[in-house]
This record gives C-alpha cells, structure tokens and sequence, in this order.
C-alpha cells in the first residue's frame, strides 16, 4: 500500500488535491470568512471541485447550527397513534414515503417509541390475521434538545446506530424530530429517494395517478402537462404560485388548493420550495 507524501503528493510524481489543499492554507486565516476565501480561492484554481467545496462549507457550517435550524415541527410529524391498528395508519405510512414514525399516545406530547416500516413486513407476511400489538415492534425513541449543535448530533448518531431522534422545547414538550438524513444533507445536499424525480425531468406521475412537481417548473409547462390556464403573469414558475397562495414560505407538509388544483408541499427550506405533489387537478383557471 502506498502512502502520499508531501514530496510526490501520490508517489507518481503528482501533487494529492491534499497537498494542494495543505499549501494553499499555508497563509494561516484568522477566521472562519478567511478560511472560506481561501479554500473558494483554491477551488477557483482547480485545486479540487465545486463539489467538495460545497461539502467542505457544509461541515463548517454543520458545527455552528442546532437542531432547531433543521427539524421537523411537530405540527408536520408523521405520527401512528400506539393504539391503532395497521390497516388504520397503513395508508400515511405509505403516502409519506419514511422509513420511520413516533408513536404517540393520547397527543402529540406522549411519544412513546418509534415504529420501523419495515418492522410491519413480518405481520402483513402472515396476511395479518395475527392480532398486532404495538409494543411488540416499537423501539425506543431518542430524544434531544433543540439547542444541540448538529455536528454533536451526528456523532451520536453513528456512535449509537440510531437514524431519528426527537425533539423537546426547554420545557420538556415535543418540539418537532430530526433524522441523520436531515442533518447528512446540510453537508452533502439533498439526498435523492425513490419519490425524487429524475435530474432532467420536472414532473413525474406516480402509480396512484398522483404527480411530483419540481417548483421550478415553468407555469407554461404546467398548464400543458395538467391542462390547466394558471396566469405566468406574475409569476415564471408553479413554485412561485403556490407561494403566493400560502401568503409565506410553506412547510413541508402542508397543502393549499388553487383553483382545481391541490398541491402538497414535499420539500422546502427556509429559502424556497423545492418539490410539491399534485394530489388533484381539475381544470383550473387563475
């Protein structure tokens, strides 16, 4: 196995993007703005690329946020009720496309475990004519402050294998939950899933006749996939429209209908709305 040094950078000669790296942060910055201009400085002059600059931004700014900057609300929780009964909540699990649930007990308050879609599989192998008891499959649920910085947390998480904590106010009430995906995309960005439409392609019709919109689709493009006559007057894209029409940035989550229309926000930060889900289209004027 061959060792880069700081002489041949990778033995052929070559200097290693981190040896590159190494002597243009030979300047010594003060600060974290002066390491960033340096490390852009670098990127600007091929030292490494766009890319793992944009990760290495992500780390730096991982450590100055916490929970709270990223979390679910827990208004917009997916949550199973731990008294219910699979064929109750069978169909949110679906429609969420998550791997995992808080079970609450009489409110949002009670979280009592977390449920594994996949820990669902060996009850609906037995054709579910078994009697199903939410203790049996529940496991323990992880909870942590909404101060916690999110490098802390990410730690945690891979020290102790777990995926989804939740999060409780100063007052020990469920403020919302958080999953390492959440935390893993400040650094790598969005994290595609099977519900995510290809690079490329701006709508995408799901098996159940419902459709996933990227918000930047033009309105012109809308209107002829759905066969509606939305107004590009005002606004270029469908994004733009559905921001309007909640008055301020949507959460993930919510819905709002225009015209015919009903939309579901999938994806959104603090800055815009990244995908929406048609859930109904009539023909529709606005």
């Amino acid at each position: 196995m061959s060792v880069d040094s700081p002489e041949n950078g990778n033995g052929s000669g070559t200097p290693s993007w981190l040896s590159r790296l190494n002597k243009a942060l030979s300047g010594e910055p003060q600060d974290r703005e002066q390491l960033i201009d340096v490390l852009r400085d670098a990127e600007q002059r091929n030292l490494f690329d766009a890319q793992a600059l944009a990760m290495i931004e992500g780390v730096l700014h991982v450590s100055e946020m916490q929970v709270r900057d990223i979390m679910v609300p827990r208004a917009q929780m997916v949550v199973v009720n731990s008294g219910s009964q699979p064929d109750e909540f069978i169909a949110a699990v679906t429609e969420s496309g998550h791997s995992r649930f808080p079970v609450i007990g009489d409110n949002r308050d009670e979280v009592e475990g977390i449920l594994l879609a996949k820990d669902l599989l060996a009850y609906y192998a037995r054709n579910g004519d078994s009697e199903f008891d939410m203790d049996d499959v529940m496991r323990p649920a992880v909870f942590v402050p909404e101060s916690k910085r999110l490098n802390v947390l990410l730690r945690e998480f891979r020290e102790n294998r777990n995926h989804m904590a939740i999060v409780v106010d100063e007052y020990g009430g469920i403020a919302g939950l958080v999953t390492i995906e959440d935390v893993l995309e400040q650094i790598t960005g969005e994290i595609q899933d099977e519900h995510d439409i290809e690079e490329g392609t701006l709508i995408r019709r799901l098996k159940n006749g419902e459709c996933t919109v990227k918000a930047i689709t033009p309105i012109e493009d809308f209107n002829e996939f759905f066969d509606t006559d939305f107004s590009d007057e005002e606004f270029d894209t469908i994004g733009g429209l559905v921001i309007k029409a909640f008055g301020r940035l949507p959460r993930r989550g919510e819905t709002t209908r225009i015209g015919g229309v009903t939309f579901k926000v999938l994806r959104a930060d603090k800055r815009r709305v990244h995908l929406l889900r048609v859930l109904s289209a009539e023909r529709a004027g606005a």
